[in-house]
């Protein structure tokens, strides 16, 4: 069975922004010392195709995103296509996220390792889609008595192999599509992660860089993605019997926003019964986010795994995330 490390609970939020805070301070310093980034002013709503900043993985929402250094399974291909590199065997995960206004967000994703090509391969489809809306005329507010529905759509391939025994990287190629009426725009990004793994108390470093490529054009005019570079580490805080408990940072530096911190931890037991508790910080509207999760063995080394994640969106309610994934 694929060995997963684990990570986080919290003893409520004072005590967790305490731990949490001490373990960002590194990487915020990494990120914006010597720069006066974080004064100006922030490019919001500048860039498109924002669905893609939008995390999928319930496991990696409950650490609050702190994720970069932590995936071991084939969300890998969404947060670090460096992670794959951890996939024992086939694996798969389907997730699911309730988002506010009834917006709907699904993502799937399959990883294989293939020793023909020494290393890891990683699929996967993204999917958001709005509902009904009614059309409105600009400017007035006037329906038009039609219907209509965004549908935001992507499709990725990635590939992962470590270059030495401790020293991995992974590059993954994404086909986006967004629908709105009969207008449409269709393009390419690319991710590029490394990770290194010290060999010590689990302590891992990654950079990620995610959504490079073409502006996308849409109604004649250009939109960028949402390109953006992220630094983190993790290392188990605790190690005996059977508890294990991570901890985990990152910064993250996006082309259309402001620098962003996260932390998280998670705490397992028996490497079965998983909690995670997390903080973002200098994000729009959240903030703290909580998680658990459940690994259940079968066969030889085959496992189930169950995640849940609440994320609180402030005055936009909250958003919970759900997945099942199964590994062989």
């Amino acid at each position: 069975m694929q060995k997963i490390e684990t990570r986080s609970a919290g003893r409520g939020r004072g005590f967790v922004g305490k731990l949490l805070m001490g373990g960002m301070l590194a990487t915020a310093l990494l990120l914006t010392a010597g720069s006066d980034s974080a004064l100006g002013q922030a490019k919001v709503g500048t860039t498109g195709a924002q669905f893609l900043e939008i995390g999928v993985s319930p496991r990696a929402m409950g650490m609050g995103e702190a994720y970069a250094a932590v995936v071991n399974d084939i969300s890998a291909v969404y947060y670090n296509p460096a992670g794959l590199t951890s996939l024992m065997g086939p694996e798969a995960m389907a997730s699911y996220i309730k988002m506010p206004a009834d917006i709907n967000y699904f993502f799937g994703a399959f990883g294989l390792p293939v020793e023909s090509v020494g290393g890891v391969l990683g699929f996967a489809a993204y999917s958001l889609n709005s509902g009904k809306m009614t059309e409105t005329t600009y400017g007035h507010g006037l329906g038009t008595g039609r219907e209509f529905t965004a549908q935001h759509f992507a499709m990725t391939a990635g590939y992962a192999r470590y270059l030495t025994d401790r020293f991995s990287i992974g590059l993954t190629l994404r086909y986006i599509g967004m629908y709105y009426l009969d207008m449409t725009a269709n393009g390419w990004s690319a991710d590029v992660g490394t990770m290194y793994d010290s060999g010590y108390r689990g302590f891992k470093l990654a950079m990620v860089i995610s959504n490079f490529g073409p502006d996308l054009k849409f109604v004649r005019k250009p939109a960028p993605l949402p390109i953006n570079f992220r630094f983190g580490g993790a290392i188990n805080l605790i190690e005996k019997g059977d508890h294990f408990l991570t901890f985990a940072a990152e910064g993250a530096h996006p082309s259309d926003n402001l620098e962003k911190y996260n932390a998280g931890l998670e705490y397992a037991y028996k490497n079965m019964l998983v909690l995670r508790v997390g903080e973002r910080l200098n994000y729009d509207v959240d903030g703290l986010t909580f998680g658990a999760g459940l690994r259940i063995p079968f066969g030889k080394q085959g496992e189930m795994k169950f995640d849940y994640s609440y994320q609180d969106f402030g005055i936009l309610t909250n958003v919970p995330r759900f997945s099942v994934g199964v590994a062989f």
